[in-house]
């Protein structure tokens, strides 16, 4: 079985948590300052501060005190009396069936959220997005598996929400805030680079994408004080946009995800353009496309055969590409040979 159902209960508690953490989230970022804490070194001692940014885009840090017992335990009484009712809910979810993140992960895309990244047009991508479209459609895929890298990408002109023209978010800080130890591994033009890792924990990754239009070189973007590294047909994925939710025993997070039906497609047409080096990231493609196109199937076929029909009529690459990618899904999962999923 590619998917199973959720749990009545299952899925009303990942809808309560969803509409109550994007409640919380509108109380952070409007009627209070949205911010996190920072420990830093002045002149040989540590200090805590609180970091936020203005109307204006710009960060301020607002003294909190010394580093020390008490400081600490203001901090922490500070977080628990902010977030225990979400992060009780999203234990609640997680119980009943509900696919969380682990924690490290959970922390980089809230600290990301935190400052602003989703609301500049940051989408979450890759197998943490793939997690959280199963919660959104109400089901746990069977064959949904763990990831060590943490994907993102920024949709450009392609999200359809309402941005703030001036709004700066300097992710590189936000990562660097997390005191994780995650480092851009290169730099271009003395920017920071594409992809963070931590020097000691090499098993963990951050890519930050977009779609390629001119060249495979990346692409420096000022609002985000980041580089992104350009993918072809990254752009497929990027329209469409939706929102759902991550969550972890630490809490929960509102984050920008690719429409479900897309994220099964681009998938096909990922698969077909990996190298022989990439065997085991193209069986993940094929395994996530077959649990969503299992999905459709059952579901929803029109919405599917839609976007199929739109991914093969974008040119003869993108024909050639996508309907090789369905000849190796349909010998990993015949049953989806149903014509209604490909607009026949």
């Amino acid at each position: 079985m590619r998917y199973s159902a959720l749990s009545l209960s299952a899925q009303t508690a990942y809808a309560e948590l969803f509409e109550q953490t994007q409640a919380l989230e509108m109380q952070q970022h409007i009627g209070r300052l949205s911010g996190s804490f920072h420990r830093k070194k002045v002149k040989g001692s540590w200090y805590w501060y609180f970091a936020y940014r203005d109307l204006d885009g710009a960060m301020r840090f607002v003294y909190v005190g010394p580093d020390g017992e008490r400081v600490c335990a203001l901090i922490e009484r500070f977080e628990a009396e902010k977030l225990p009712p979400a992060r009780g809910r999203a234990r609640a979810v997680t119980v009943l069936g509900g696919a969380s993140v682990v924690p490290r992960h959970y922390r980089i895309i809230k600290r990301l959220a935190d400052y602003g990244f989703f609301r500049a047009g940051g989408v979450l991508v890759g197998t943490h997005a793939f997690l959280a479209l199963g919660n959104m459609l109400g089901v746990r895929w069977g064959e949904a598996d763990r990831t060590l890298d943490v994907d993102f990408a920024h949709a450009g002109k392609n999200v359809s929400i309402a941005l703030p023209a001036n709004l700066r978010v300097d992710v590189h800080e936000a990562l660097v805030s997390l005191e994780m130890g995650l480092l851009p591994i290169a730099q271009f033009s003395g920017k920071v680079g594409a992809q963070y890792r931590n020097p000691r924990d090499p098993e963990l990754r951050l890519d930050f994408v977009t779609a390629r239009q001119r060249s495979d070189d990346p692409v420096p973007l000022a609002n985000l004080n980041i580089a992104l590294q350009p993918l072809k047909f990254m752009e497929f994925v990027l329209e469409d946009v939706t929102q759902g939710l991550i969550f972890s025993t630490e809490g929960a997070s509102v984050v920008n995800l690719p429409a479900a039906e897309r994220y099964a497609v681009h998938k096909l047409i990922v698969h077909a353009e990996r190298p022989p080096r990439e065997r085991t990231k193209a069986a993940k493609d094929l395994q996530q496309a077959a649990c969503l196109a299992s999905y459709f199937l059952a579901e929803r076929p029109d919405d599917f055969a839609r976007v199929w029909l739109d991914a093969i009529g974008r040119g003869p690459g993108w024909r050639k590409r996508a309907v090789r990618g369905r000849a190796a899904l349909l010998r990993l999962a015949p049953e989806l040979s149903a014509r209604v999923l490909w607009g026949g």
